[in-house]
């Protein structure tokens, strides 16, 4: 057990070490927490779903949104979803209900999700709609002129599973209040 007589020594022991096993560290503009005072700490996040068909799920994930294939076996497929790892698993998909309510509209829970800088938000969206994907939620800007004015866009993969897609022109701005 590591004991520390002087706190400020411990805390910036601390600190070295939070640099040293984390990968990428950004300054941030909300409110900082605490042990890490300046930085915030940018980790993928991973999620694992059931799809009913890995081809399937390999043509809308791998060719339609241009998600990179990882690591597979004949019964899961993970993809670098836009920077995190999703593990697709065959089994039956787990059911969804419109009852996110966000501004005028209701959304499919529980759903992913992905942020994204307006650019790529705007290419994604174009792809989509040439593809003429089944929008749940058609691309559009949701609060506008508000903090936290977004682009979004909702859609489901072949199994029903709901994604959601947005898009802000300052990434600082995903907190705003």
């Amino acid at each position: 057990m590591l004991r520390c007589r002087n706190s400020g020594a411990c805390s910036r022991l601390f600190r070295i070490l939070i640099s040293l096993t984390v990968g990428v560290l950004q300054k941030r503009s909300r409110p900082k927490a605490p042990y890490l005072p300046e930085l915030i700490m940018q980790t993928a996040f991973h999620l694992a779903y059931h799809v009913r068909d890995l081809d399937v799920a390999r043509g809308f994930y791998g060719d339609l949104l241009g998600c990179e294939e990882g690591r597979s076996t004949d019964t899961w497929v993970d993809y670098d979803f836009f920077g995190h790892q999703l593990s697709l698993h065959l089994g039956e998909p787990f059911a969804t209900t419109n009852t996110g309510k966000v501004g005028d509209h209701m959304v499919p829970m529980p759903h992913l999700g992905v942020v994204m800088a307006m650019p790529d938000w705007e290419t994604l969206a174009d792809r989509l709609s040439a593809k003429e994907v089944d929008f749940v939620l058609k691309p559009s800007i949701r609060f506008a002129g508000e903090p936290g004015e977004q682009a979004t866009m909702f859609f489901r993969d072949p199994f029903g599973n709901p994604i959601e897609v947005k898009g802000f022109r300052d990434l600082s701005k995903v907190y705003a209040k």
